[in-house]
């Protein structure tokens, strides 16, 4: 007898099968990724800084500004943040009222608000002051915004009528809308030359690196009670 030939053909229906196991697996490849990414992304916190030159960083290298140095150190604290400069030089409370809903979009979860500090220097009626930022932090609160409100202090060449009304208008609106307040902005580095360029007003990278590890306990405090849902 001759030994018998067996021609053994890989079915179609078999390379069909396997191509549509390889498409499945692939896409499902992508679909696991895309969902890391949007995952990651929905817990990165966004931080605006909506406030005038003190938060811009004036005459500053971009690096050495407000936000730029936040930013560094709460993800140097283990915190998944990113820091939006939001801030505008010269701006007063009623500039900062006009922008406010083209300048801060609606990925923005967190803002620290430092505005007022153009508006003492010009000596404008505190009650105005009061009522534009009273009228931020509610557009914010009715877009689900955590608010931090930086304080300043007025310059006491008014007089002392005109500081004491303007010096209480940030403890007040934290009180009134229970929103986080940082009492002074500038805590630690108005007044000193060391870390003030030669205007006397506007901190050198220096003096914005004291304002950042000044305020920073209060911020983590902020973001820690945000996660919380507190």
């Amino acid at each position: 007898m001759g030994s018998a030939q067996f021609n053994v053909q890989p079915k179609k229906g078999n390379k069909m099968s396997s191509y549509r196991l390889f498409r499945f697996l692939l896409v499902l490849t992508i679909m696991v990724l895309m969902q890391g990414r949007a995952a990651f992304a929905q817990d990165t916190i966004t931080i605006a800084a909506f406030g005038d030159s003190l938060s811009a960083g004036y005459m500053l290298p971009a690096e050495e500004s407000f936000p730029a140095q936040l930013e560094k150190a709460l993800k140097g604290n283990g915190h998944n943040v990113q820091v939006v400069n939001a801030a505008v030089s010269g701006d007063t409370t009623s500039g900062g009222l006009s922008r406010l809903d083209w300048s801060i979009n609606d990925d923005v979860d967190m803002v620290i608000l430092e505005l007022g500090a153009n508006d003492a220097l010009r000596g404008v009626d505190p009650q105005i002051t009061r009522d534009n930022l009273a009228k931020m932090v509610e557009r914010f609160k009715e877009r689900g915004i955590t608010v931090l409100l930086a304080g300043m202090m007025a310059p006491r060449n008014w007089g002392d009528e005109y500081a004491a009304s303007f010096d209480s208008i940030y403890p007040d609106l934290a009180n009134q809308y229970s929103i986080a307040l940082y009492p002074f902005f500038l805590e630690g580095v108005a007044t000193d030359p060391k870390l003030n360029m030669a205007d006397g007003l506007h901190p050198t990278g220096e003096g914005v690196g004291v304002i950042v590890g000044n305020i920073l306990p209060s911020i983590e405090k902020t973001l820690a009670s945000m996660k919380s849902g507190s």
